[in-house]
This record gives structure tokens, C-alpha cells and sequence, in this order.
């Protein structure tokens, strides 16, 4: 129960992290499916004149799958068309750490101030978190520090807990625990099933993440 007492007592905040640079900022978001946070971000960037308002672009976004549904959307959306799509499959390499190189090499050819994931299915090793320190951030479905890792929902709602969420948070080398940038919190209902409790978070996700992106790059 003493998880239930972090997700009751916790409440939502928006934190950001400054950057004042005159300069084009970058932003590039990797993926491994639907990718909905990402699509979310670039939406936000787009309707709220992130270019004109933060010098702030999304360069480009990443997937580690080739069939990937999320870089399909965004290919369909000509409004989006200067976002440059890639794809480097994991599978073509034998070690974690050669692909983690090899990702590198393809986000930094885009120099960017930010590394959004946004449902990369990939467990970061250390030297690429270290490379990007202070600007690799993630989103979380729960209300960290409760339940990091997976299966936060049915965690939740099997513990009895009122309430559950989300957490935008910056990726340090251990799981789920960095800074915390910003919060949504969200009921949990009677009969809630893990799918349903997912939606209801999800749409929060929805909101939150493109916020705390903005807010990093805001003075």
C-alpha cells in the first residue's frame, strides 16, 4: 500500500528545463510503433507556432521498425513534410551497444538540443544515455516514483490504488528516475480493467508531453 499513499499524495505540476539559445533549436522523437506521443508533439508544434514563438523545429523522427505505423502517419501528413523520417532496425546489429552507435550517429547528424522518446521500445545502454545528459527525455505511465517499469496499469489498479498517471521525466541510467519535468494525474475507476485505465492516461499523455517539450526550450 505504501505505492497507493506516492500516487494519492501526488499531485500534477509542469516543470521545464531553460534553454536560451538565438539559434535554431532541434528537436528529434524516436519511436518503435503508433507513435500517438509523437504525433501529439508535432501537432502541438505545429498549431502553436513553435518555429515563430521558441525557434524551436522537430527535425526529424526515428524508428527502430521499419513498418512502424507512427512514421506511416506522419509520411500522410504533407503539413509535416519537412520533418525528415528514418529508420536503423536493431535487428541488423549484433549488440545492443553497436546499435545504440549507430543511433547516435544518425540523431547527431540532426544536432539536435533534445531526444524525445516517445515509445521507443529500446533499453537505452549507458554510454548513449551519457551522451545525451540533459537532453534525452522520456514519458512514463504512471505516477513515478510509484510502479517504474512495466505493467503500470494493471500494477495500479491491483493495488488498490485511487489514483494513477503519467510522468514526462529525463532519462538518467537508471529506469524511471530521472528529473521529473511534469505530471498528469488521472482517477482510478471502479471496475477499471488495465485497457481502460491506459486510455484514460493516454489522453493525458496527450496533453502533458507536447507541454513539457515546449517547456524545456522556454526561457
Amino acid at each position: 500500500m505504501r505505492k497507493c499513499a506516492v500516487l494519492a499524495a501526488t499531485k500534477p505540476y509542469l516543470g521545464c528545463v531553460s534553454r536560451d539559445n538565438p539559434r535554431v533549436k532541434k528537436i528529434v522523437i524516436l519511436i518503435s510503433g503508433a507513435g500517438s506521443n509523437m504525433a501529439a508533439i508535432v501537432q502541438a508544434a505545429h498549431h502553436q507556432g513553435w518555429a515563430q514563438r521558441l525557434g524551436v523545429q522537430i527535425a526529424a523522427v526515428i524508428s527502430n521498425k521499419p513498418g512502424a505505423a507512427g512514421l506511416d502517419w506522419l509520411r500522410s501528413q504533407s503539413a509535416y513534410s519537412a520533418i525528415q523520417t528514418d529508420v536503423l532496425e536493431h535487428t541488423q546489429f549484433d549488440s545492443r551497444e553497436a546499435f545504440d552507435q549507430a543511433l547516435m550517429q544518425r540523431i547527431d547528424a540532426h544536432a539536435p538540443d533534445l531526444v524525445v522518446l516517445a515509445g521507443f521500445m529500446r533499453i537505452l545502454t549507458p554510454g548513449f544515455v551519457a551522451h545525451y545528459a540533459g537532453r534525452l527525455i522520456n514519458i512514463h505511465p504512471s505516477l513515478l516514483p510509484a510502479f517504474t517499469g512495466l505493467n503500470t496499469h494493471q500494477r495500479a489498479i491491483d493495488a488498490g490504488c485511487k489514483f494513477a498517471g503519467a510522468t514526462v521525466h529525463q532519462v538518467t541510467s537508471e529506469l524511471d528516475h530521472g528529473q521529473i519535468l511534469a505530471q498528469a494525474v488521472v482517477p482510478v475507476l471502479p471496475g477499471d480493467t488495465a485497457d481502460d485505465l491506459a486510455a484514460r492516461v493516454l489522453t493525458q499523455e496527450h496533453l502533458i508531453y507536447p507541454a513539457a517539450v515546449a517547456g524545456y526550450f522556454k526561457p
